[in-house]
């Protein structure tokens, strides 16, 4: 009787997730498919395969099936695209054409930057990818963030899906404008496309915040590093998402824009390049010594952005670093589930931009009809209201309130929809204080920053913890020398990223990465321990 109950326990075990799994469309049964790889979380795909599935048999009379890939982050599916076109050209390259291959062809036919003396075959090599049918195997990417969206691009891994070209009239300063607060929308040569708008704030749990002794939660990213929030932070790595990447990146311009403002009123007869200049090199290490203490607070780095929110709903953290939608989301599951406002969230004024959530036609597709048909639908009014109407509405979501806001102006004119919407008070198109996003100031630093607060902050962070609660516990005057010392940036400063700490990461030679990390790390380290001596009295 034994045994037989522990071979029921197990063939329930295995039985009930597929019992339990939500229905899907069999690919078998229906007309066509279409494959998308997306970051993006399951009410989102729920949403948009159920809206388009019916707006496609509307249009063509024909069933469609949603083939979603969900392998994490945007960093991780551009690792994954890479790995995937450099093994189809490859195959095309050697077999089909008979050509060598080499380091420098791998390198090469991806490059968008080759200089005049780059051999002729790596040109050709560049030249036959832009033109051949090299697939990953996948139609579309849908979702993640703009940086990655143009590495993808210049890559040569985008091809136009002709919405551009077919509609104009959408893509124009009316309805989605090419460029808004120094944030670029859509692609020029429509290689890819925004759909939706992203800002970046806190998620908060007023009960736990009450536990700490505060009565009003934080307004501005400065309040995540108070020392009340030590071990209560909720972070993802930077490096894994790119979402958090950009809200690290806005923390920073907001500083370096402070900065200038300092600047501009103290010396307004001084030269304005020199004072931007200055501007970026303070702003830059002030940004730094900021993301360093909300690092400190951390009680964790994840892999995902889709963490945080949970565990600060859950009551596991006090306060998360996450995208905008990901905040509201989770305050409205919270507030339909038991009735309570305790998780609340903040967008920091002047703090965050609002950027897009891009969408591409991958090169190679093998549906390629349909995938442009998602595209065209995603931009459509008819998608656009799938993000920010509410569940049971005229056009909107079917089950989840996706609580995001439309790319198109035009979605904001029609005041009849403002019983329909869930955010109705938003107009991300009037804000007043709106962060100015630089490209120039930190665009070309992106991944470098992810790099620096990965190694300064979560490779370190035992070190930086310890430092950081000696520190809190210690009086004054050793915790403002201690203080000092632990936020040392001139390892890390604007002219290191962009020189030595650049060069290790373009570098061929993989290995260059891993000894700039570990000559970075001992750094803070020596920081970290003489910081820690100084804050106990040693």
């Amino acid at each position: 009787m034994k045994r037989i109950l522990i071979l029921v326990t197990l063939a329930l075990t295995v039985a009930v997730p597929f019992l339990l799994r939500p229905k899907q469309t069999a690919s078998m049964s229906a007309d066509d498919t279409l494959v998308i790889i997306t970051p993006h979380n399951e009410a989102i795909r729920h949403e948009f395969a159920r809206g388009f599935r019916e707006w496609y048999q509307k249009r063509t009379g024909r069933t469609v099936f949603i083939d979603w890939r969900v392998i994490g982050g945007t960093s991780e599916i551009a690792r994954f695209l890479e790995g995937e076109y450099v093994a189809s050209f490859q195959n095309l390259w050697t077999g089909k054409m008979g050509k060598p291959w080499s380091t420098e062809i791998q390198a090469g036919f991806q490059s968008h930057r080759l200089g005049p003396d780059t051999p002729a075959i790596v040109r050709e090599a560049r030249a036959t990818f832009l033109t051949s049918e090299a697939s990953c195997g996948i139609d579309v990417f849908f979702g993640g963030g703009t940086y990655d969206f143009v590495k993808q691009a210049q890559a040569g891994r985008f091809v136009a899906s002709g919405v551009l070209k077919h509609h104009p009239e959408w893509f124009t300063d009316d309805v989605i404008p090419r460029e808004y607060a120094g944030e670029e929308y859509w692609d020029k040569d429509g290689l890819w496309l925004g759909t939706v708008l992203s800002s970046y704030g806190m998620i908060y749990n007023r009960d736990a915040l009450k536990r700490l002794g505060f009565t009003t939660p934080p307004a501005q990213w400065t309040g995540a590093a108070d020392p009340r929030f030590f071990g209560e932070v909720a972070l993802a790595d930077p490096t894994k998402s790119g979402s958090i990447a950009k809200a690290f990146e806005n923390i920073i311009q907001q500083q370096m824009q402070r900065r200038l403002r300092q600047l501009e009123r103290s010396e307004p007869a001084g030269d304005t390049k020199t004072r931007e200049a200055q501007a970026v090199r303070e702003g830059w290490e002030a940004g730094m010594r900021l993301l360093q203490l909300i690092g400190a607070n951390s009680r964790y780095f994840t892999d995902t952005s889709q963490k945080p929110p949970i565990d600060v709903a859950m009551g596991n953290c006090a306060i998360g670093l996450c995208i905008d939608f990901y905040g509201r989301q989770q305050a409205e599951a919270v507030e339909r589930r038991g009735a309570s406002d305790r998780v609340g969230f903040v967008a920091p004024v002047g703090g965050t931009v609002s950027s897009v959530d891009p969408i591409a036609l991958l090169r190679g597709a093998k549906h390629r009809a349909v995938a442009e048909a998602f595209i065209e639908f995603v931009m459509s009014m008819d998608g656009q209201k799938l993000w920010n109407f509410k569940p049971g509405t005229p056009g909107g979501p079917e089950r989840f309130a996706l609580r995001r806001l439309p790319v198109r102006k035009d979605f904001y004119q029609h005041e009849d929809w403002l019983q329909w919407r869930s955010d109705p008070e938003a107009s991300p198109f009037d804000a007043t204080d709106q962060l100015i996003y630089r490209p120039a100031w930190t665009g070309g630093l992106f991944r470098e920053m992810a790099f620096i607060v990965r190694v300064m902050c979560q490779d370190t962070h035992g070190e930086l913890a310890d430092a950081w609660r000696a520190i809190i516990a210690a009086p004054e005057p050793r915790k403002a020398q201690a203080l000092a010392v632990l936020q040392d940036m001139s390892a890390v400063t604007y002219a290191q990223a962009n020189g030595a700490i650049k060069q290790a990461l373009s570098a061929k030679d993989k290995v260059e990465e891993v000894r700039e990390a570990n000559e970075l790390g001992d750094a803070f380290r020596k920081n970290y321990a003489r910081a820690k001596a100084i804050a106990q009295g040693r």
